[in-house]
Parts: structure tokens; C-alpha cells; sequence
């Protein structure tokens, strides 16, 4: 078992969610490989999504989790196959979206499947991706007249 290639590796998607959720576009690039292939689907973007290159990934990533966009990912209970320069992962994770402009927020949770390799720099990449939603709820905070998002970083009165 490669405890070194497992930890590198772990690290990698826990980094890949920290970028994402902080908005750190070309850091979040960097933990994939050129040559990705990505397979998000969600209810909320009313189809699958499909990317097959890591510039289309940072570039929907950026468009659509922009500033007007909260996130939040917690993955968890990995389960990593290293063979070599390549490797295999399966991790369960829940996410948090808040979208103060439209009144609303997703949660949901799933499993991960990605695959890895570790490119001519050394580095552990992603270079594969998909989730299986085991569910998505949305909350329209209408509904809920007590919800008050009283910290953002990413609106300037409520950032601290």
C-alpha cells in the first residue's frame, strides 16, 4: 500500500473543494489535469454537465460560483486505490449553496468517483470526475422569513 501516494492524494481533493468554495480559480485548476473529464449533474442545472478538458471546468466553475454564490463541501470517508502513477477514488460528500440574489438554498449529498495520476511534474491530479446525488433538497428562503445571512465573504457588509 503507497500511504505517501494515498495522503497526496487526499490532500489533492481536499484542496480541490477548499479552491472551489473560496473562489481560488487557478489554484482550483491546478488539481486537475488538462485533459479532465468531468460529470456534474444536479436537478438545480436541470441537466448533466459535461467537460472533458480543465480549461471548461474553471471556466463554468468561475462563471456559475462567482461571488453572488455560497458554497460549502465536506467530503469524507475516501476510499483510495493506488496502482503506480494512477489511482482510483470513491469519497461521500455533502454540499451547501446559498444564493442570496434568488432567496434560495441547495443541499444536497452524494458519492465522488474520480480518478487520479500523478503528471510528469510530480503532482497528483485529477483526471477524472463524477458524482451519483443520493439527494438535492431545495429551500426557497421566502418560506423561511427568519433565515438572515448574517456573514459572507463574499458581500461586502457582511464580510468580517
Amino acid at each position: 500500500m503507497d500511504l505517501e501516494a494515498i495522503e497526496a492524494i487526499r490532500q489533492l481533493k481536499y484542496r480541490y473543494f477548499r479552491t472551489l468554495d473560496l473562489k481560488m480559480w487557478d489554484e482550483f485548476g491546478d488539481c486537475l489535469a488538462d485533459d479532465v473529464t468531468a460529470r456534474y449533474g444536479t436537478q438545480a442545472m436541470d441537466k448533466p454537465l459535461h467537460y472533458d478538458n480543465r480549461k471548461d471546468v474553471v471556466d463554468f466553475m468561475s462563471a456559475n460560483l462567482g461571488p453572488g454564490i455560497v458554497t460549502i463541501h465536506i467530503a469524507s470517508h475516501p476510499e483510495i486505490s493506488v496502482e503506480g502513477e494512477t489511482a482510483t477514488g470513491s469519497w461521500g460528500f455533502e454540499d451547501t449553496v446559498i444564493v442570496p440574489d434568488f432567496k434560495m438554498i441547495i443541499r444536497g449529498g452524494g458519492y465522488y468517483v474520480d480518478a487520479y495520476r500523478k503528471d510528469p511534474d510530480g503532482k497528483w491530479r485529477i483526471a477524472a470526475t463524477k458524482y451519483e446525488r443520493i439527494y438535492e433538497a431545495m429551500t426557497s428562503l421566502e418560506d423561511t422569513p427568519s433565515f438572515k445571512l448574517i456573514a459572507n465573504r463574499w458581500d461586502p457588509d457582511l464580510a468580517h
